[in-house]
Parts: C-alpha cells; structure tokens; sequence
C-alpha cells in the first residue's frame, strides 16, 4: 500500500472542494464531553485540507494543525491563512514536534486510520495536558441506506485499486486498543452531501483508492459513475449521506493493554 502520507498528493484539489465538512454539533459535543472552551488549545493531527481545523477556529481555538503531506498541508494553509489562530505544523501523528504537555485536545478527522497507532498514542500522552482529551472523528458513508449508495459501494468494489485494505484500515479493533486500558465514548451525528455529476466525479477521486487518469480501469470508472448518477439522481442531484462518529476519551499513561500482555 502506497506510504499514508503520500497518498493524497495528488488529489489535493479534489479532496479540498469535495470532501464533506463536519456537523457544528461536534463543536457541542466537544464542549460538553471533552471540557472544549475557546481557551482551549487544540493539535488536530493529519490536519490536512484544514476541514477539521476550520470548525475548531470558528470556535475560536488555537490549532496546531499537524500534517505530514506537503501538497495538503499548503492547501490547509492557504485555506486557513485567514485565522491567526491557526499554526501549521510538519509533522506527524508519531512525532507531532509540539512540546510536552502543550495542548488540551488532540483531534484527527479521517486520518486515525493511517496512524501508527502505538507510536501516535505515546506521541498524544507526551503533548496532552493533564486531563486532556483526544477525539477521533470520521464522516462514515452510509453504504446501503439507498439504492444509489448501494451501487457506488459495488462500483468502489469493482473498480477500486486497493479499496478494501482500506475499508479493513477503518475497522474499530485498533480504537479499542488506542484507548486501552481506559474506556471511550462514542457519539455522532447524521450528515449528508448534495452532488451534480461534476461534484460526484470530484468526490469520487479525491479517494485514495480510486483509478486517477492515465490508469486502465479510468474511463471505465468514470463510465459507469455516469451510468449510475443518470439512474438515481433527482433533479439533477445525487445525495452522499454519512454518519459522524466521535470517539472520544483519555489517555491512560501506562502502556495499552496489547503492550501490557507481551
């Protein structure tokens, strides 16, 4: 599997105008269960395009936003440049370069997944405050909740370079060993984005696993979203429907159950 940090690189631009943002409820969700103020210093871990971080500057946080992609962090940065509360940061989730004990909350949106979680764990118990949080977010389509969900879930399956390592990347086993010996919640919310067959196609390849162009199996991609927008759009729209998910808690400082048992 191509090198996690790289694997956006080239899908920068799709990736910025086509991923869905995050529901405000997480901000409350965030002041309610993780202590989240304004005051609150916020390192938000493979910041990327700066999706997350601009929620949590809206808020008006300080966030470190800390991504290891050059391409997406220029993006984040220039998406971002308008807040001064924002600091861009090259670096990791294994090695964040923050200073110890320096920010109250660690989040991640759609990045965990590519983690070393072992390493990244260690790095989040160095950089945390005392009673400080860390909230692991993810915008998880729904696969079969519609017809039309139903079929570009058979379409990534078909046509998806790599797609199901990936799928197996998100399951919720290194979630529970991240947090271990402690416990986390989770919560989330519904969310939802509305596509013209421009937007659908920019979705589709701001994905890591999906045929760029110059790739074989491309235009036969491209062909059949066509096919598939045509059947179940309405009114000119398709709609890609999501659950948000936060999982959240602290960080014991001792080892995860994993290291404990060796």
């Amino acid at each position: 599997m191509k090198d996690a940090a790289q694997r956006f690189t080239t899908r920068v631009d799709a990736y910025a105008r086509y991923r869905p943002g995050y529901p405000t409820e997480v901000i409350n969700l965030l002041a309610n269960e993780c202590g989240l103020t304004q005051d609150s210093v916020v390192a938000d871990i493979g910041s990327g395009t700066g999706i997350l971080s601009e929620l949590l500057l809206q808020n008006g946080n300080k966030v470190f936003g800390v991504e290891p992609n050059g391409q997406m962090r220029a993006s984040g940065q220039m998406l971002l440049q308008k807040y001064p509360k924002f600091l861009s940061i090259d670096g990791s989730a294994e090695a964040t370069t923050l200073p110890q004990n320096s920010v109250d909350l660690i989040t991640a949106g759609q990045a965990f997944h590519w983690f070393e979680w072992e390493k990244a764990r260690a790095e989040f118990v160095r950089i945390l405050k005392p009673g400080g949080f860390v909230a692991l977010i993810w915008n998880d389509r729904r696969l079969d909740s519609t017809p039309f969900l139903r079929a570009y879930e058979e379409l990534l399956l078909k046509f998806g370079t790599d797609y199901s390592k990936v799928k197996d990347l998100t399951a919720t086993e290194p979630i529970f060993r991240f947090f271990a010996p402690g416990d986390f919640q989770l919560n989330g919310f519904p969310n939802s984005q509305q596509f013209d067959f421009v937007g659908l196609q920019g979705r589709v390849l701001s994905a890591s696993y999906t045929p760029e162009p110059g790739h074989p199996d491309f235009i036969p991609l491209i062909t059949r979203l066509h096919e598939l927008f045509e059947t179940h759009q309405r009114d000119g729209k398709v709609a890609f429907d999501y659950d948000t998910k936060i999982y959240y808690g602290q960080l014991d400082n001792r080892l995860g159950a994993s290291e404990q048992t060796r």
